[in-house]
């Protein structure tokens, strides 16, 4: 009987190394670096430029960035490739595997918003902001408003799907959604989770809006932060 393959310290890639079986020690050893989670996360919605991957993540260096890359693809977690005309350009993209690691990440950041610690003044991504709608959402609740919301950010466009509870996220345009927003990620915090006033026009650093307003409420209500840890 053929004998299963057993991976060793020595055929693993070198790095971070916890000589721990445990496959928390080895998730560690493949995304514990510094910028390894937060370029996953750039990545969950689809493929991105390397440049479009570096402007989200303010601090990190360009020569960190192709560091952590390529121990990404070495792993199997991140893999690259060349668009085909017109754009002709190189992205980086999540592999089917290191997409199952969405559904941690949110989860992860679920949890680290219970700490008193968590500063939602700070700067957040596009992606992340959209994350962390499917992190936070009430799914008993949305399970009983399906309807399609876009948002547009600064150089971005996202498609917001509700069904069955669950929020489904893609980046691009839609065709007539029942809900538009507008704005930056700032504003989106100060709307849904901040839950200023609704403003058409976004006035006070809101999101702006189109359709109609009670959806629009209905669908800011499905989202609430957690609890601070005691």
């Amino acid at each position: 009987m053929q004998s299963e393959k057993i991976t060793t310290a020595e055929s693993r890639p070198r790095g971070r190394r916890y000589d721990d079986a445990c496959g928390t020690a080895l998730a560690l050893e493949f995304i514990g670096e510094r910028w390894s989670l937060l370029i996953m996360r750039e990545l969950v919605f689809g493929p991105r430029r390397f440049g479009e991957i570096r402007m989200n993540l303010p601090g990190i260096s360009a020569n960190v960035l192709t560091q952590r890359l390529d121990s990404l693809e070495a792993v199997g977690i991140v893999r690259h490739y060349r668009l085909p005309s017109p754009a002709n350009v190189q992205v980086y993209d999540l592999t089917a595997w290191g997409h199952e690691a969405a559904p941690l990440m949110r989860a992860l950041g679920r949890w680290a918003a219970r700490s008193p610690r968590h500063d939602p003044s700070l700067f957040m991504s596009a992606a992340s902001a959209m994350m962390s709608l499917q992190a936070l959402v009430e799914r008993a609740s949305a399970v009983a408003l399906p309807v399609s919301v876009a948002f547009h950010f600064p150089g971005e466009d996202f498609v917001a799907a509700v069904r069955d509870g669950e929020i489904h996220v893609s980046r691009g345009v839609v065709e007539a959604p029942d809900l538009a927003f507008t704005g930056d990620t700032m504003a989106l915090r100060r709307t849904i989770y901040g839950k200023a006033p609704l403003d058409r026009d976004g006035a006070g650093g809101t999101l702006a809006f189109a359709g109609d307003a009670a959806l629009a409420q209905s669908f800011i209500d499905l989202f609430q932060l957690p609890a601070k840890a005691a």
